[in-house]
């Protein structure tokens, strides 16, 4: 099956019966089946195939014969194919036992039948045969999406390799737009690389985890030991392992909408299933307890929070979290805080450690360096294991596992822990009045709300905004479309808001971590896009 003539069969089909990608996202949602966004995105760009049963369920959707998807001819040259058997005419999945895979019209074969790839030891002469084999990505990766560094990413790295300056308001990377890692933590880091080339212990350096302890000690975190804190290469890796050593087949996992994707990534990557709460835009972006309540289920396991939020840059208050504690001890679950933003609150305001409020139940609380020190390329993150352990011995041991079978965290940045953890907080500066990301997170707020057809919810921590659009007056039905327009018009990348598992087309999420300056043009080229804006 060729790739291209694959893409134009398939957008013909959806052309003729007048759906659009989020069309088919949503049919397939209706059949029981999950397609995700950035999935249909690059079946209908050319960029990958889909598997056999895949391409059944499109044909299904689509209402037109899995072979005519698949046919390696143009729509047009149809009749002439039709008076000769070509790849179109024999599926491979239906070729008697042993028999190789037809060759299409340039040499390659169509997609390898699953039993050439279980009996490669048996029959090596089919992989000498001159037939090209085709690796494919793991169908565990099916239901993995990451659309912060997706297809609207993918198009601005081209647009950049071919000489077009793109400023990107798509990923809080600080040291881009002028952060700096505060000089002492980069002196401490030098004077300790000849100490620390070798592996540290899987959970860490001794130094590191004792500041990480008495971190969480000042932020009331109960039960914490030397044991219980764990580093890693940045909070996402510790996101990954702890739940991959937790999750089986079938497990459900509360999860914020929006969220950071990665934790609905990694929910799916291990099996589980991401369910979704909703917060609510009206109510600055707080859970709504009613709608988590009536999406508790017997196979649910565990609740993800994140506060500070990424993307709304919401704030829970310690009655918000005390709600949604109230659930997780109703329902046995275990708790996974993601507190990364927690140094980097506004207006004088308060963050409240949800472990902090909780020691009777099992909690995961996961933080770093990348964001409060300015320093996200030196991958230091930690989680830490708090509250009432009894009965979690067992994933523990799994999660000890999985550490030491990535040996142990990078260990000049855990070398640099106790320092930045300790004496002057140069981040404080940044968030007070008057500093550089509490005046760009104020300037970006009244620019996006004085924008028509544009609103937006103050954020109270972070380095992001998450904007709504009035959907009716631009006509937008894809906001991925939306974000790959407004980057083809204006060189600007943002990410669009179901990218953060947000359902509707009506939301996108910008960073505000350039200077006011910059800030001020992306948001004046916003303002034009949108006055001529409408999508088609």
């Amino acid at each position: 099956m060729d790739h291209e003539m694959f893409a134009q069969r398939l957008r013909e089909a959806m052309a003729q019966r007048g759906m659009k990608q989020v069309d088919v996202v949503r049919a397939a949602e209706e059949r029981g089946q999950k397609l995700g966004k950035s999935q249909v995105s690059q079946y209908v760009s050319g960029k990958v195939l889909p598997r056999k049963d895949v391409l059944e369920l499109l044909a299904d959707i689509l209402g037109v014969p899995a072979v005519q998807l698949a046919a390696a001819e143009p729509a047009a040259e149809a009749g002439a194919a039709a008076a000769a058997p070509s790849v179109a005419d024999t599926d491979v999945a239906d070729a008697p036992p042993g028999a190789a895979a037809p060759a299409d019209a340039a040499g390659q074969t169509e997609e390898p039948s699953e039993h050439i790839a279980r009996d490669h030891d048996t029959n090596p002469q089919h992989l000498r045969s001159g037939n090209m084999r085709e690796f494919k990505k793991s169908s565990k990766l099916d239901n993995v999406l990451y659309d912060v560094r997706g297809p609207v990413a993918d198009e601005a790295h081209r647009m950049e390799e071919a000489g077009t300056h793109i400023l990107k308001l798509n990923i809080g990377n600080p040291a881009p737009f002028g952060f700096r890692t505060p000089d002492e933590v980069i002196y401490d880091m030098r004077r300790q690389l000849t100490e620390v080339e070798g592996y540290s212990d899987a959970k860490g350096l001794f130094s590191a985890r004792k500041a990480i302890m008495q971190y969480a000690q000042v932020k009331h975190i109960p039960n914490v030991s030397m044991s219980d804190v764990y580093t890693g290469n940045g909070v996402s890796e510790l996101i990954n392992i702890s739940l991959s050593a937790l999750v089986d087949t079938g497990d459900e996992v509360l999860v914020p909408s929006p969220d950071y994707p990665l934790w609905t990534a990694c929910v799916n990557l291990a099996g589980g299933t991401a369910v979704h709460y909703i917060c609510d835009e009206e109510q600055e972006w707080y859970p709504d307890i009613d709608d988590i309540r009536s999406k508790v289920t017997p196979r649910t396991k565990a609740i993800v929070i994140i506060n500070p939020n990424n993307p709304t840059g919401a704030l829970y208050p310690k009655e918000v979290l005390e709600e949604l504690l109230a659930v997780a001890r109703e329902h046995n679950l275990l708790v996974f805080s993601d507190e990364i933003y927690d140094r980097l609150v506004m207006d004088g305001l308060e963050h409240i450690s949800t472990a902090s409020l909780a020691p009777d139940l099992f909690c995961i609380t996961f933080s770093g360096l990348s964001k409060s020190h300015m320093i996200a390329g030196y991958r230091i993150g930690w989680m830490i294991l708090s509250g009432d352990k009894r009965g979690a011995e067992d994933y523990i041991e799994g999660i000890n596992m999985l550490c030491n079978m990535r040996m142990c965290s990078n260990t000049p940045a855990q070398s640099i822990v106790q320092t930045a953890l300790g004496g002057h907080q140069s981040v404080k500066g940044y968030v007070a009045p008057g500093g550089r990301v509490l005046e760009q997170r104020d300037y970006v707020y009244e620019a996006l709300n004085s924008i028509p057809g544009v609103s937006a919810v103050k954020p109270k921590a972070g380095f992001y905004i998450f904007p709504k659009l009035d959907v009716e007056r631009f006509n937008i039905t894809n906001d991925e479309q939306f974000a790959l327009d407004f980057l083809h018009d204006k060189k600007i990348l943002v990410t669009q808001g179901t990218g953060f598992n947000w359902k509707k087309p009506d939301h996108f999420r910008v960073v505000y971590l350039p200077r006011i300056e910059v800030l001020q043009e992306a948001m004046e080229k916003l303002a034009d896009f949108l006055s001529y804006y409408r999508q088609r």
